[in-house]
């Protein structure tokens, strides 16, 4: 009686259930929780599936199926984890390589997606340039701050599609922080895409605070390396 009582106790503590249990994070007594790797969960699943082999009762035998089936899920844990590691690794080699690559654009005058106006130094003229999806009959660009604060709005009257360009005196400007224009145009009373660009000497290549590659200009401007639409 004492034995099978045991035998009892020991099946009632190891369920056949690893799947559920092994995807599950360990906790200790104070409560902090960790991860498992698949190697851990592969081992405390073959350590319990010998206890409940050894302590199953022979006139209700498992599963096959149900075993083999389990086994199945087991390796695929152990196989997810080991693509997500090999994932992560050609991530790392293709942003060392997307860094060798922008690094080639040093020097070079590129356009890229952006709303910042270019302001010359010297003449204290800003210019900006944008691409026309279609022919448009009313095209308005308004400059503002870089805190949204208007600083003068231009007609530009009808456009053909295609890149366009302005130019915009900046002179009555003295802040440092730059401006920016958006681009309104419509066709009759159908409205037409934009984009805004920006146009700058690549000065030197680095990285925004997500981690995504950037192109510094000369002129203080910065663009996603992503963005660059034509290396001129």
């Amino acid at each position: 009686m004492t034995s099978t009582a045991a035998t009892n106790a020991l099946a009632s503590t190891t369920s056949y259930q690893p799947t559920s249990s092994l995807a599950k994070t360990s906790t200790g007594s104070s409560g902090t929780t960790g991860t498992t790797s698949a190697d851990d969960q592969q081992d405390r699943f073959l350590k319990l599936l010998v206890a409940q082999l050894n302590n199953q009762d022979p006139m209700s035998p498992m599963d096959n199926a149900q075993m083999t089936t389990q086994i199945a899920q087991i390796n695929t844990v152990s196989g997810i984890e080991k693509l997500n590691t090999t994932v992560t690794d050609l991530a790392g080699q293709m942003a060392a390589m997307q860094g060798i690559q922008a690094s080639a654009l040093i020097g070079r005058d590129v356009m890229a997606s952006g709303n910042n106006i270019a302001i010359d130094a010297a003449t204290k003229k800003g210019s900006g340039t944008f691409s026309l999806d279609s022919a448009a009959s009313d095209v308005s660009v308004k400059v503002t701050t870089a805190g949204g604060v208007t600083v003068g709005t231009m007609n530009l009257g009808a456009m053909a599609a295609g890149q366009q360009s302005f130019n915009f005196d900046s002179g009555n400007y003295s802040s440092s922080d730059g401006l920016k224009f958006t681009v309104t145009a419509a066709n009759g009373t159908a409205s037409v895409g934009s984009t805004a660009l920006v146009k700058g000497t690549v000065a030197s290549i680095g990285s925004d605070a997500t981690g995504a590659l950037q192109l510094k200009f000369k002129d203080g401007n910065t663009a996603a390396y992503t963005s660059v639409k034509s290396i001129l």
